[in-house]
């Protein structure tokens, strides 16, 4: 059964595109703990991260990189966490988060809200600052 982020990668369902090459895709969480909240994914469907082949994990966070120093150098933050839950869609993926503290990463915590003219904004912005 394909997967949201497959639908998004078909470009079934829209999304708010950070950066993108033939591996992997880089776009804002709708449901966002801080401002520039990036999901980055491997464009081939695979439910648990670990299930990744060694080239296309090790890949994944070299492009997870990437867009994080784009996240860094965009939105005002003391870092940008990663974390791996993987539980909410059984495609692997990562969450870039901009944070100040430690709280800020909580998963428990409300969600943000934006229109979808803020969302495009911020990936438009952060997007023009990653470099391949």
């Amino acid at each position: 059964m394909s997967t949201i982020f497959s639908k998004i990668v078909r470009g079934e369902i829209p999304c708010h595109k950070v950066a993108e090459s033939e591996d992997y895709l880089a776009f804002l969480d709708i449901n966002p703990l801080a401002k520039g909240h990036t999901l980055v994914i491997p464009k081939e469907e695979t439910d648990y991260i670990f299930d990744l082949d060694d080239e296309l994990l090790a890949g994944l966070m070299v492009f997870s990189k990437k867009v994080a120093k784009a996240i860094k150098a965009r939105i005002a933050c003391n870092r940008v966490g990663v974390t791996v839950i993987g539980l909410e869609v059984p495609h692997a993926h990562v969450h870039l988060v901009p944070i100040n503290v430690m709280n800020d990463i909580n998963f428990s915590k409300k969600k943000l809200e934006y229109t979808q003219e803020e969302l495009a904004a911020i990936a438009a912005d952060i997007g023009g600052f990653f470099r391949p």
